[in-house]
């Protein structure tokens, strides 16, 4: 995948971006990825995430705001493939995932806390695209978001 690394972009940009500071690992088989955000926020229930990627992607980004547990995978194999044959950019998970072998072979971006074995539940409690903060970094959806292996800037 073609784009500017985010080190060059925050050279370019400087404090017009929000930097994460936060250490995620790059798990899916690209590493490098930017679009829109899109946002899930939900907590150890991955339904509403289901719904979403099931939809067009149209190249977006979803942040998905776990609230950092690791208690319980958000995203498998399943859930990470709709994304990408729904034409989505890749995931950023505030929280865990499973599956990460699978998830390495896809031709699609994912950034996570960890993995975790354990299912989540899957009610369909949650919200979509509404802004969430990770670490005092605001995901709002509509901005602009890029990942690569340096780490996450997003706009403010």
């Amino acid at each position: 995948m073609s784009q500017i690394s985010t080190a060059d972009l925050y050279d370019q940009r400087g404090s017009e971006l929000q930097s994460l500071a936060l250490q995620f690992q790059d798990i899916g088989g690209v590493t490098g990825f930017s679009g829109p955000v899109r946002t899930v926020k939900c907590f150890q229930d991955n339904a509403l995430l289901k719904q979403v990627l099931s939809g067009p992607g149209d190249g977006a980004v979803l942040v998905i705001d776990g609230g950092g547990s690791l208690e319980t995978a958000l995203v498998g194999d399943i859930i990470a493939g709709l994304g990408c044959d729904n034409g989505w950019s890749g995931l950023i998970v505030h929280g865990a995932i499973r599956d990460r072998v699978a998830i390495g072979t896809l031709p699609f971006g994912v950034k996570a806390l960890g993995s975790n074995p354990a299912k989540s539940s899957k009610t369909g409690e949650g919200e979509v695209d509404v802004p969430v903060e990770i670490q005092g970094v605001t995901f709002r959806p509509g901005a602009q978001v890029w990942c690569d292996a340096d780490g996450i800037l997003v706009e403010p």
